[in-house]
């Protein structure tokens, strides 16, 4: 029987993290340490590191994910690990764990195995308390919004029209949609509200795009919070919540340095979902691991046309980034869901479900190499994994002119990623990368979504009723030089999550479209995702719990 994540990482052999720190030449006055093995970089450290020349950047993406798994954060890892076996100088950047998936369906979210960032349980839980920060000062926003209402302040905000929820990070559905402000006339003006999860929050997509407290703190102040009754925008600044927020805001803001389980340094900060937010890792993060290491691995949430385009489209064009290379992360397992394979029989050989389901890859080999970055593939090998299934996997990946690699860093850690690690240097080191966003700022709204549909989805084109339209053309006026961050299902191209492999022809139904001024961009929800979830039938926190010895079990 192999053990689990949670008894791996606890049989772990750290070191201090001031030793992590001193791989990359951090001195240890410059850490501030929340006890042995997590710490925070000093802001004036970071702040004098930018001088300094950037190393490679490289990010890991995958297929489109499924039930069956598919490993990238395990690969971030396991490839951060192989590329200091092979002796660079390197360090990974990933996001900070939501507590909603840790206790609904995922799980943790600090790799496997033998690939993994550790204190494991502190990371997945509470850490640094990063979440709880951002939580708290986007909810001072919505009291002093209230606040601001009841005392009948100016500028006067319209009650019908406060765009601004509330939010907590625990999937909950029932939080949704409520009305608040009930019980009489203490308690303010009743109207209709609801929760988002934290991850989901611009408060997160601020606090991971902004540069330095300063930019934040701006960016705070431009966060359109609803309308007055000629419907003009009110903001952040209006209410004054720009200064007390960024209090809370600020320790968060340094970036967290922790280790793998190899020992190699980990900066894990930040987190917003990539199926309904950006779902990358804070600017300051990479930015900061650039100025240290020689190579960077960072990773972007769910397949490549959700986390993967919106690190190239939103990120990297907000904070003027170069990727060098792209990983592309698959399973035979997965392949084989997206070649039409139940999960109950991924255990038995299928050669031809397997390059059915390769189309799946090979629309996002595709779709990374048309921001202009090099692409190679990491298959994430499983104990049923057979030979044959392997080949097909390699084969479908070079007919696009790409090296597939077979990875074993679940089971042997770094030691499994060497030759990837060898090729993603050489890839990094080629000079080809000629990184290109996909669209143009002055590109209008409505088109910059109807090309990620047909250019990255592979769909015909967008739907949208009247309103929709309308308000198209309203965020045109003043934010139309904004990207577009999708909100979609994670599950497949389309938005119908039962559409596997490589669909075409279909049309994506925008719902609607929320403005996120500070964070700069546009959210286009479409189908029916929802920002937030809910807890399944059998959640992951029904198996958590602590043991006669007070230690954590069931998190995996």
């Amino acid at each position: 029987m192999p053990k689990s994540d949670i008894e791996i990482a606890r049989e772990a052999t750290m070191i201090p993290v001031a030793d992590v720190g001193s791989k990359l030449g951090i001195p240890s006055n410059q850490l501030l340490q929340y006890g042995p093995h997590k710490a925070k970089l000093s802001m004036d450290y970071v702040k004098s590191l930018q001088d300094r020349p950037d190393g490679k950047l490289i990010l890991t993406t995958a297929v489109t994910p499924t039930p069956a798994g598919e490993g990238k954060t395990t690969t971030t890892v396991g490839l951060g690990d192989g590329l200091n076996r092979i002796g660079k100088k390197a360090a990974i950047c990933l996001r900070e764990p939501s507590l909603g998936p840790c206790f609904g369906m995922k799980g943790g979210a600090a790799g496997g195995g033998y690939a993994q960032v550790v204190p494991m349980e502190d990371i997945n839980l509470h850490f640094t308390g990063d979440f709880h920060a951002i939580g708290i000062a986007h909810n001072l926003l919505s009291a002093l919004i209230d606040n601001h209402i009841y005392w009948g302040h100016e500028p006067s905000i319209d009650s019908r029209r406060v765009s601004w929820k509330r939010v907590v990070d625990m999937n909950d559905r029932a939080l949704r949609q409520i009305t608040n402000s009930l019980g009489g006339v203490a308690n303010g003006f009743p109207r209709e509200d609801g929760f988002d999860i934290v991850v989901a929050s611009e408060i997160m997509a601020i606090f991971c795009l902004a540069t330095d407290l300063h930019d934040l703190v701006e960016r705070l102040g431009r966060i359109v919070i609803g309308q007055n009754r000629k419907r003009e925008p009110i903001y952040a600044k209006d209410v004054k919540g720009p200064g007390p927020m960024s209090v809370l805001l600020k320790e968060a803001l340094a970036p967290n340095l922790v280790q793998t389980l190899e020992n190699n340094p980990a900066f894990v900060h930040g987190g917003p979902f990539a199926n309904i937010a950006h779902g990358c890792n804070t600017v300051i993060a990479t930015q900061t691991a650039l100025k240290l290491a020689d190579y960077v691995v960072t990773e972007a949430g769910f397949g490549a046309d959700l986390g993967a385009e919106k690190f190239f489209d939103i990120k990297c064009r907000k904070a003027g980034l170069k990727p060098d290379a792209a990983v592309i992360v698959a399973t035979v397992r997965a392949l084989k869901m997206h070649g039409g394979i139940a999960k109950d029989d991924l255990g038995t050989e299928n050669v031809a479900a397997v390059q059915e389901g390769c189309s799946n890859l090979i629309r996002h080999i595709q779709n990374v190499k048309s921001f202009g970055v090099p692409v190679t593939v990491s298959i994430n090998r499983f104990i049923t994994d057979t030979d044959a299934e392997l080949i097909a996997v390699k084969a479908a990946a070079e007919r696009e002119g790409v090296k597939a690699f077979i990875a074993t860093h679940w089971s042997d850690g770094g030691a499994g990623t060497e030759e990837l690690a060898r090729h993603v240097v050489a890839l990094a080191d080629s000079g080809e990368a000629d990184f290109k966003p996909l669209y143009p700022d002055d590109m209008p709204l409505r088109d910059k979504v109807e090309t990620i549909v047909k250019a990255i989805y592979g769909g015909n084109g967008i739907t949208c009723d009247s309103a929709v339209e309308k308000r198209f053309a309203e965020l045109q006026k003043d934010y139309g030089h904004f990207p577009v961050c999708m909100a979609k299902t994670q599950y497949s191209f389309s938005t119908d999550p039962d559409m596997k492999g490589a669909p075409s022809g279909f049309t994506v139904p925008i719902r609607e479209l929320r403005l996120s001024a500070g964070a700069e961009f546009i959210v286009a929800v479409t189908g029916a995702i929802m920002t937030m979830p809910g807890l399944p039938r059998t959640p992951s926190a029904n198996s958590i719990f602590l043991n006669e010895e007070g230690q954590i079990e069931g998190l995996f």
